[in-house]
C-alpha cells in the first residue's frame, strides 16, 4: 500500500535537470514545469502526474504490491506471512529494513587502552586465541580462517586451531599456527581459561558454552536461518529457537558476512549481531559454480540465447519488498533503453531480483512493469529466495538498483563482478571506494537516475556488448578476488582488539595498522586441490550438523514432555491420587495396639532415623588417611578436571554448585562472606581456604592438609598416580617435620626474580602494594624496609594453590594471610574508587583483584617462617628440597613468629568484639574467619555461670512460693 510521505521521497530521485544523454526526458520535465497553472511543488507535481497516468485498476494492483521506502515496519520484522498459490507457496518470514543489518561496531580498542597505560614491564606470554572450526577441508571457511590466523600470528597473537575433522587444509594451517584435532566429547576437557578469546567458525560450536571468555561467532552459512524459517520445525521442536538464542546471547558478538544472513537469523538476535563484509565465501561459491555451469547452457534453457539480459539487483535490506528505488529506475530507464534497443536492433530482456514469489506479487509486478513502459514478455521477476547463481550465470549486464547509502559493499554486486559481468552501479560512497568508473564498472548518478541511460550507451553496441564492457567485466573479476580482503581482515582484528582483555602478563601484539595481508591465501588453497572436490562433502556435513543439533533439541523435548505425552509408559500416580489414598487409609479401622507393640515400633523408628553424627561414604574412605587434598573449583565447566578418590575432596565456590554423588564442601555455606560476589571474585580460590579454616574441626581432622586448583588438571600439572603414592607414603611415615610440598611451579627464568614476576602478574605494582600492606599490617615507619627479600637461587616457587602442609601450619598460614589481606584491602578501600584495583590492568584482573598476589603469598610465608620447602615432581613423584634452610641468609623470622601473629590476631579480635571498625569502609578481617580472643572465653564462662546462678535463684523462689501457697499434706490420723 502507498504509505504517506513515500511519494515525495521517490520524487526526490526523479530527473530534475536537463542535459546529458537523458536530455529528452529532462526537457519534457522542464516543459511540464513551465506550464501555466501548475504552481504546486515538485513532490505534488509528481503525485499529480502519477494520478493522471495510472487508472483505478492500477491503484488496486499497487495495493497488492508491497513497496518499501527503506524505513521498514519493524513490527512486521521476523513474523510469518502466508502467501497464496504458486511459486514457493509456503509460509515465509517477512523481513524489512532492519537495524540488525545497519548496526555498526564502534567499540573502543582495548589494545590501544593497554598501550596508553605505558606498561613498563615486559610481557611473559602472548595473547592466546582459540579458533574453533568444524572441519579442515579445502573450502572458503578454511581459506578465511587460514588468512586470518596468519595475520593474527604476524601481529603477535598465539593462535590455536581446534577442529573436529582433519582435512587437506591441515598442512596449510600447521605452517601458520598450532593445530589440534579434537573429538566432540573431549571439548569439555579443554581448559578454556588458558585462552584470552575464542573465535567460532562452525555451527558445532553450539556444543560448548565458553563461559567467562569473549567469544566471536562467525556465521557463513544460511542453513540455520533457513531452518528457523520453517514453521513445521518450530511446531515439532518448541524450544529450538530459545536454545539457539541462549547460545547466541552467550557470545560477545555474532558476525555475518552480509546483510542477508542476520535477517534470516533475526529471531535469535539479542543485540549482538554484526556484519563484516568481504568474506571469500561468495567468491569461492562463484568459482565452484562456474566449474559446472556455462552461460550458453543456462541461456539455452531459458530461451534468451540472442537477447541481452540485464539483471537488476538490489540490497538485502529490502528482503520481501520492492524498494522505491526500483520503481524510480523502472520509470526513468525503461522507455529510453527500449528505444535504444530498437535503434540498435537488439533484444533486451530484464530480470528483476526482488520480493517474494507469490502469484499476487508476480502479477502485480508484471502489471506495474507494463505501465512503466516495458514490452510484454521483456521482464521477468524472481524472488530473493531464488538461486542467484543461476541468474548471474545467464546475465550480460548487472544493474544495481538500490540508490540509498549502505553500510557495507553489496555482496550481490561482488558476486556479479566475480562472474565476469559488467556492472552499472550508482555512485554511492561504499561503491566508489572500490570501483573506478570505466575500469571496474560503469557509474551513474544516484541523485539523477536518468544518467543511467548514458551508462548503457557506453557498453551496448549494434551487435551486443562493446569491447569496453568485456574489459570492464575482466577488470572487475580480477578486482573482486581480493577487493575486500584487507578490509575484512582488519575489521576482524579491530573487533578482537575491542573485545579481548589484555592481562598484565600479556605481550601486547602489534596494532591493526601493521596488518600486511591484503589478499586471501588463494595460491595455497588452489594448488592443494580443485575447488569442486569438497563441495558435496561440505554440503552433506553441514546438513548432518543441522540434523544432529536439531535431533539433540528434539530428544531434549521428548525427555521433557515424555511424562505428559506417554502415560502408558509412565503411569505415575498424581498428587490427587496420593491424597485419595491417604483419605481412604485414614477411614480404615485398625485394631488397637498393646503398649509393648507401641514401644517396639518407636524403638524401630529411632533406629531407622539417621544420626546427626553419621559419617558419609567419602568420610569413611578417608578414615586412616594421613592427608586430604581439597580441589577448589567453581562451576560445572571445571568438573572434568577434578579427581575422585580417598585422597581428594572438592570444594566449590559457587553456591549449590557441588558435583552430584560427591561429598564436596560448599565454601559459601561455611563462610558467608563468599555469598557476596564482590568478595568472592576478589578472593578467588583463597576464599575456599578461609572456608576450610573456619571451624576446621567440623570438616577436616587429618594431620596433613592440601589444596589444588582445578586449573592444575587443565594445565597438566596435577599429580600422577606415582606422585600420589609418593606423597601418601611420605605423609604416612614418621617424618613430622614442618614441610610444605608443592607441585605446580611458577614459570620463572634466570632473568626474572620472584618480585619482578609478581609485578608482571599484577600490573607492575606487586612489590609496591605488598610493601605498603606489610607496613600497615605491622605498623612500621616509612623509613624501615617492609618488603621481605626473596632469593633468585634457581629454585622453584609454588603457584596455583597446589601444595600440602601439616594442618597446624595451615592454620598459622591462614592467620597470617587474614591479617595481610585485611591490610591490602584497606589500601584499596581508602582510595578514591573502592571498585578500582591497582593490581589489575584488564577488567577481569580488576574484578579478581587480590587473586594473583594471594596465589604467591604462601611462598613468602613459608620462606620467612623457616619452613622447609620441597618440590614434588607431578609426573615422576621425585621430591627435591628447594631454598635450603641453611642457605637462607635473609629471613624475617621475627615478623612471622607465631607468638607475635597470635597476639596481633587477638588484638584484632578484641577490636572486633568491642565494635571498633577502623576506617570508613567495611572491615574485611572479621568476615574471613573465626573471631576469638581470651576475653571472649572469659565472657562466655561468666555468662554461663550467671545463667546457672539465675536458674538456681529461680528454682529457690519457686520452691518458696510453693511452700507458701502450695498444698500441704495433712498428718496421718487427722
Amino acid at each position: 500500500m502507498w504509505r504517506r510521505g513515500a511519494h515525495s521521497d521517490a520524487a526526490h530521485h526523479l530527473p530534475t535537470s536537463a542535459g546529458g544523454p537523458g536530455a529528452s526526458s529532462s526537457a519534457a520535465a522542464a516543459r511540464r514545469r513551465r506550464r501555466p497553472g501548475l504552481s504546486c511543488r515538485p513532490s505534488h507535481l509528481f503525485f499529480a502526474i502519477v494520478v493522471a497516468l495510472f487508472t483505478a485498476s492500477l491503484l488496486v494492483v499497487w495495493q497488492l504490491l508491497p513497496i518499501g521506502d527503506g524505513d521498514g515496519d519493524k513490527a512486521a520484522e521476523g513474523q510469518a506471512r502466508g502467501g497464496g498459490g504458486g511459486g514457493g507457496g509456503g509460509v515465509m518470514m517477512r523481513f524489512s529494513s532492519s537495524s540488525v543489518a545497519l548496526r555498526e561496531f564502534h567499540g573502543e580498542s582495548r589494545l590501544e587502552a593497554a598501550r596508553s597505560e605505558r606498561r613498563w614491564w615486559p610481557g611473559l606470554a602472548p595473547v592466546r586465541l582459540a579458533l574453533f572450526v568444524g572441519t579442515m577441508n579445502i573450502n572458503a571457511q578454511s581459506l578465511m580462517v587460514a588468512t586470518l590466523a596468519k595475520s593474527l600470528t604476524n601481529l603477535g597473537y598465539e593462535v590455536e586451531v581446534l577442529a573436529f575433522v582433519d582435512g587437506k587444509a591441515n598442512d596449510i594451517l600447521e605452517n601458520i599456527c598450532h593445530v589440534n584435532v579434537v573429538s566432540p566429547h573431549s571439548l569439555k576437557s579443554i581448559d578454556w581459561s588458558k585462552y584470552n578469546g575464542v573465535l567460532v567458525s562452525s555451527l558445532e560450536g553450539k556444543r560448548e558454552p565458553f563461559q567467562y571468555l569473549p567469544v566471536v561467532w562467525l556465521i557463513h552459512e544460511d542453513a540455520l536461518g533457513q531452518l528457523l524459517r520453517n514453521s513445521e520445525q518450530h511446531q515439532a521442536i518448541p524450544n529450538h529457537i530459545e536454545d539457539w538464542r541462549t547460545h547466541f546471547n552467550a557470545c560477545t558478538y555474532v558476525v555475518f558476512p552480509d546483510s542477508y544472513l542476520p535477517l534470516l537469523h533475526s529471531t535469535l538476535d539479542t543485540g549482538n549481531f554484526l556484519v563484516i563484509s568481504g568474506s571469500p565465501v561468495d567468491i569461492w561459491a562463484t568459482k565452484r559454480y562456474a566449474l559446472s555451469h556455462t552461460q550458453e547452457s543456462i541461456r539455452k534453457q531459458d530461451g534468451n540465447k540472442e537477447d541481452v539480459v540485464v539483471l537488476v539487483i538490489g540490497s538485502y535490506l529490502f528482503f520481501d519488498e520492492l524498494p522505491w528505488d526500483f520503481a524510480t529506475i523502472m520509470r526513468s530507464s525503461a522507455p529510453h533503453i527500449m528505444d535504444m534497443a530498437k535503434t540498435k536492433n537488439l533484444g533486451v530482456h530484464f530480470i528483476f531480483f526482488c520480493g517474494n514469489d507469490t502469484d499476487a506479487y508476480n502479477s502485480a509486478f508484471q502489471e506495474l512493469a507494463s505501465h512503466m513502459g516495458f514490452p510484454v514478455g521483456s521482464v521477468k521477476h524472481f524472488s530473493m529466495t531464488h538461486d542467484i547463481r543461476n541468474l548471474l550465470a545467464s546475465a550480460d549486464i548487472v544493474l544495481y538498483g538500490s540508490l540509498r547509502q549502505e553500510p557495507v559493499f553489496p555482496p550481490l554486486l561482488l558476486r556479479s563482478m566475480a562472474f565476469e559481468i559488467p556492472i552499472i552501479v550508482p555512485n554511492l560512497t561504499v561503491i566508489t571506494k572500490y570501483i573506478t568508473d570505466g575500469i571496474h564498472g560503469i557509474l551513474f548518478s544516484a541523485d539523477d537516475p536518468s544518467t543511467m541511460v548514458s551508462a548503457f550507451t557506453r557498453i551496448l553496441g549494434e551487435k551486443g556488448l562493446l569491447a569496453t564492457a568485456y574489459s570492464v567485466a575482466l577488470e572487475g573479476k580480477l578486482l573482486s578476488k581480493n577487493m575486500l580482503a584487507y578490509d575484512c581482515i582488519t575489521s576482524h582484528v579491530m573487533l578482537l582488539e575491542s573485545v579481548l582483555h589484555y592481562p598484565s602478563y600479556a605481550k601486547l601484539p602489534s596494532p591493526v595498522s601493521n596488518v600486511q595481508e591484503r589478499t586471501w591465501l588463494w595460491d595455497l588453497f588452489e594448488t592443494k586441490a580443485t575447488l569442486g572436490n569438497s563441495s558435496s562433502e561440505d554440503d552433506s556435513r553441514l546438513a548432518r550438523i543441522i540434523d544432529n543439533l536439531v535431533g539433540e533439541s528434539h530428544e531434549s523435548n521428548q525427555t521433557t514432555y515424555s511424562d505428559s505425552n506417554d502415560t502408558s509408559l509412565y503411569n505415575y500416580p498424581s498428587i490427587s491420587d496420593w491424597n485419595d489414598l491417604n483419605e481412604i487409609d485414614e477411614r480404615v479401622e485398625r485394631p488397637l495396639l498393646s503398649w509393648d507393640e507401641v514401644y517396639k515400633n518407636a524403638r524401630k523408628s529411632e533406629r531407622l532415623k539417621p544420626e546427626g553424627n553419621e559419617r558419609d561414604e567419602g568420610e569413611l574412605e578417608r578414615t586412616g588417611q594421613p592427608v586430604c587434598i581439597y580441589e577448589i573449583y567453581s562451576g560445572e565447566g571445571s568438573w572434568p578436571f577434578l579427581h575422585r578418590g580417598s585422597l581428594y575432596r572438592g570444594i566449590t565456590l559457587s553456591k549449590g554448585g557441588r558435583r552430584p554423588r560427591s561429598d564436596d564442601v560448599d565454601a559459601v555455606t561455611r563462610l558467608s562472606v563468599l555469598d557476596n560476589p564482590y568478595y568472592r571474585d576478589r578472593l578467588c580460590e583463597f576464599g575456599a581456604m578461609f572456608a576450610i579454616a573456619n571451624r576446621i574441626d567440623t570438616v577436616h581432622k587429618l594431620p596433613w592438609i592440601g589444596f589444588q586448583s582445578w586449573q592444575a588438571g587443565g594445565r597438566k600439572v596435577s599429580l600422577s598416580e606415582s606422585a600420589e603414592e609418593t606423597l601418601e607414603e611420605t605423609m604416612a611415615g614418621e617424618n613430622h617435620e614442618d614441610v610444605i610440598y608443592y607441585w605446580a611451579p611458577m614459570d620463572i627464568d634466570q632473568t626474572s626474580s620472584f618480585w619482578s614476576l609478581c609485578d608482571y602478574l599484577n600490573a607492575g605494582r606487586c612489590r609496591t602494594l605488598f610493601e605498603d600492606a606489610f607496613r600497615t599490617m605491622y605498623g612500621l615507619p616509612e623509613g624501615v624496609a617492609a618488603l621481605p627479600p626473596m632469593p633468585n637461587d634457581g629454585g622453584y616457587w609454588s603457584t596455583l594453590h597446589s601444595w600440602v602442609m601439616p594442618t597446624p601450619s595451615f592454620l598459622k598460614f591462614i592467620m597470617f594471610s587474614r591479617m595481610f589481606l585485611d591490610s591490602l584491602h584497606s589500601l584499596n578501600v581508602n582510595s578514591t574508587d573502592p571498585d578500582s584495583c591497582l593490581l589489575g590492568a584488564s577488567q577481569p584482573e580488576k574484578r579478581h583483584c587480590y587473586c594473583r598476589i594471594l596465589e604467591v603469598l604462601v611462598n613468602v610465608w613459608a620462606y620467612h617462617s623457616g619452613r622447609r620447602m620441597a618440590y614434588l615432581n607431578p609426573v615422576t613423584g621425585e621430591i627435591r628440597e628447594q631454598h635450603h634452610l641453611d642457605e637462607r641468609d635473609e629471613m624475617w623470622v621475627k615478623f612471622f613468629n607465631f607468638t607475635l601473629l597470635k597476639s596481633m590476631d587477638e588484638d584484632l579480635a578484641e577490636e572486633a568484639d568491642d565494635g571498633m571498625h577502623p576506617g570508613d569502609g567495611q572491615w574485611l578481617w572479621p568476615l574471613t574467619g573465626q573471631v576469638f580472643w581470651p576475653g571472649i572465653a572469659d565472657r562466655e564462662r561468666e555468662e554461663k555461670y550467671m545463667k546457672k546462678l539465675d536458674k538456681k535463684l529461680k528454682n529457690k523462689v519457686k520452691l518458696l512460693e510453693r511452700q507458701k501457697s502450695g498444698y500441704k499434706q495433712k498428718p496421718l490420723g487427722q
